[in-house]
């Protein structure tokens, strides 16, 4: 892929990215950021495509937008006279906001525009699936297993306060 081809998909995706994720934060109903999240996270799917970072791509797709904006959207569309609810943002503190966020923009454009950013090339494109599982087998199998263990113990602890909500 040539790199002005390559360059224009990037900007595309980020574009998707940001405008979506605007559209998160900025919308009046529930139902309109909740659809616009479904872009956000595709959009950063593809992102993770061009980096060569398939397994991230993967699990964006499945776990972002399989499952989280899933669920999501079931409880927004099963919520009774929710998908109509006006979000109402009227802050009284939009000065001092803006004022942050502006100093912000310019500290983070000072960072990027003097920092070097050397440029590598990637190569071709190799799968990562097959070194992620070898070192979540070998080198970090401890860490694996433990994070294992907390979660199971984390499933069983809200399904016992679950319970005890439900006997109440």
């Amino acid at each position: 892929m040539s790199d002005e081809i390559r360059l224009g998909v990037f900007l595309g995706f980020g574009m998707i990215t940001l405008v979506s994720g605007a559209v998160v934060a900025l919308a009046r109903t529930i139902i309109y950021s909740v659809f616009a999240l479904l872009f956000t996270f595709f959009g950063v799917a593809g992102l993770y495509v061009l980096l060569h970072a398939d397994f991230l791509a993967a699990t964006q797709v499945m776990i972002y937008v399989g499952g989280i904006l899933v669920l999501l959207l079931f409880g927004v569309m099963l919520t009774h006279k929710i998908a109509t609810v006006q979000l109402r943002s009227a802050s009284m503190q939009r000065g001092p906001a803006a004022l942050i966020c502006g100093g912000l923009l310019a500290l983070l454009l000072y960072v990027i525009f003097k920092t070097p950013w050397p440029v590598k090339e990637l190569g071709p494109a190799t799968p990562t699936v097959q070194r992620i599982g070898r070192y979540l087998m070998t080198d970090y199998l401890l860490a694996f297993e433990v994070i294992s263990v907390l979660l199971f113990a984390v499933l069983v602890g809200a399904a016992l306060m679950a319970r005890r909500e439900t006997n109440r």
